[in-house]
């Protein structure tokens, strides 16, 4: 009945929540923040753009299970997505480098520094995109959350062809300084070979097609940027491709510790490609049965073998001296 304050719920009781209040005292003020700039939308999960991209993925993983060993073996991920470097120093040595960026990640509320600064400057320089983004979003990117505030996104990596380290060689003074990696799996140790090899004057890097670690985010990072300077390139089958430099008249040299010959005798004058296999399984049969030469390293200490990353760096060391005198 209208009007009628008796009826059960018509009186309002106190500590009712309807009504007006003075104020939420707080509670919503972080709601109220802005949160930076929108990510693209292949980086935001829930948008239809990064499902399609996630089902673009998935079904080439599938027509390339179903065409068999002549393509991309299962369970490697593919190229069609960009990569990310993380970390201050990585992302400020890629960008010294010139490497193709596409996107300059920053943090909301990240601790500026002479890094980071820099990093912006160069981005803003060459036109690349800057944008400020959510912690959370970074941290959901990178697998360790080891980011420090910065991301830099990348293309996938454009790979050469092997003849194309042989048009480089030519048109360079020195004789060629090639590396070869067989059986490298961890992208570390590819970035590293790549770092050094820039380092001390080396061409370019060969790794196979299959069963290799390939330019990811990872070895961007550990080449702190040499990937842009130095050009690697994928050989469909090493064998073959070491062979026909073989024929052209470079030295095929191979690195394990059971080597013919020791570093101190060894001529890195020529024409040379040096052959790196992994610590654990040394280089595969066909691999070694191709090399010229087996080449080992001399060592004072206890340890069996080094490194591969560390073992290519020597050599390449020691070439890089020979070729000064």
């Amino acid at each position: 009945m209208a009007g009628n304050s008796q009826r059960r719920g018509a009186v309002r009781k106190s500590g009712s929540k309807k009504g007006a209040v003075v104020g939420s005292g707080g509670k919503r003020r972080r709601g109220l923040e802005g949160r930076g700039a929108t990510p693209p939308a292949e980086m935001r999960t829930k948008h239809p753009a990064a499902k399609r991209a996630a089902a673009k993925t998935k079904a080439a993983q599938g027509r390339s299970s179903a065409r068999g060993a002549t393509t991309r073996p299962a369970g490697r991920k593919t190229d069609d997505g960009p990569e990310l470097v993380l970390g201050r120093n990585p992302v400020v040595e890629c960008l010294r480098a010139g490497v193709p960026a596409t996107a300059l990640y920053v943090a909301v509320g990240t601790e500026n520094d002479d890094r980071l600064t820099e990093s912006v400057r160069l981005a803003a320089d060459t036109g690349i995109s800057i944008l400020e983004v959510p912690r959370t979003d970074l941290d959901r990117l990178s697998a360790n959350g080891l980011h420090q505030g910065v991301a830099l996104q990348v293309p996938p990596y454009r790979y050469a062809h092997p003849d194309d380290l042989l048009d480089r060689v030519r048109g360079a003074a020195e004789p060629a300084l090639l590396v070869a990696l067989d059986n490298i799996s961890d992208p570390r140790n590819l970035g590293a070979v790549v770092r050094s090899v820039a380092a001390f004057g080396g061409h370019g890097v060969l790794i196979p097609q299959r069963r290799s670690a390939s330019v990811t985010a990872v070895a961007w990072r550990t080449s702190a940027g040499a990937a842009a300077r130095l050009p690697v390139a994928r050989a469909t089958n090493l064998t073959r491709t070491l062979k026909d430099w073989a024929a052209k008249g470079i030295q095929v040299v191979g690195l394990d510790a059971g080597g013919d010959t020791t570093l101190d005798d060894f001529d890195g004058r020529e024409p040379t490609v040096i052959v790196v296999g992994s610590e654990g399984k040394g280089l595969s049969r066909l691999v070694r049965e191709s090399c010229d030469s087996i080449l080992s390293i001399p060592m004072a200490g206890p340890v069996e073998s080094l490194n591969a990353s560390v073992a290519a760096g020597v050599v390449l060391s020691e070439v890089a001296r020979q070729r000064r005198v």
